[in-house]
């Protein structure tokens, strides 16, 4: 199956990228990308004691996660906003 292909305002075709993984180790909990994100693809949780990153010590121990990753248009803002670059994105076929 082939990736999924756009068409740009001029007629260039373009193959868009999809958020399919979030870094929790890297992620601060800044909520960037939960903010730009038109989809609302990202969700702000509290990181547990069992997570990698884990620091009882930090006043905010918040996280990113991937909430409806199949919401995700490709638009790439969430990668642009994020100061630690927690975000993994790759080109998908329709519904993968």
């Amino acid at each position: 199956m082939s990736n999924i292909t756009g068409i740009t305002r001029g007629g260039t075709p373009y193959e868009p990228t999809f958020v399919t993984d979030l870094n929790a180790a890297n992620c601060i909990g800044c909520g960037r990308c939960f903010k730009v994100c038109p989809r609302n693809v990202f969700d702000l949780v509290e990181r547990g004691e069992d997570d990698e990153g884990y620091d009882e010590d930090e006043d905010n121990a918040m996280v990113m996660t991937l909430a409806n990753a199949l919401d995700c248009i490709g638009c790439g803002s969430c990668a642009r906003v994020c100061p630690k670059q927690c975000h993994t994105h790759q080109p998908l076929p329709a519904g993968a």
